[in-house]
């Protein structure tokens, strides 16, 4: 009996009709005059964080090989300064990974 509810269940949910996101067209975001990229592998994970406290969250890009940080400062209006690398102490931050 359990297989068979379970099986019906299933089907009811792959059944449910899957609304249609609405996404505005892609835009190539640019720090300073270049594209913003991640290095190859291409691992990079960006998210946004406010990093220098002006209210604005910037774009923060990882680097796969070795755990480096670049933030683009948000400069507003969809416009990025020029990346710079992540430091902490006046060093540049590295984040070890697990591989």
């Amino acid at each position: 009996m359990k297989p068979r509810l379970l099986a019906a269940l299933g089907l009811a949910a792959a059944a449910a009709p899957a609304g249609a996101a609405d996404f505005e067209a892609p835009v190539r975001l640019k720090g300073g005059e270049a594209a913003i990229r991640v290095e190859a592998p291409g691992y990079a994970c960006p998210t946004w964080a406010d990093v220098d406290g002006d209210g604005k969250k910037d774009l923060i890009v990882g680097q796969f090989a070795k755990g480096k940080m670049q933030v683009f400062k948000n400069l507003g209006g969809l416009k990025f300064a020029a990346g710079e690398w992540l430091k902490a102490e006046g060093k540049v931050a590295e984040v070890p990974g697990v591989w």
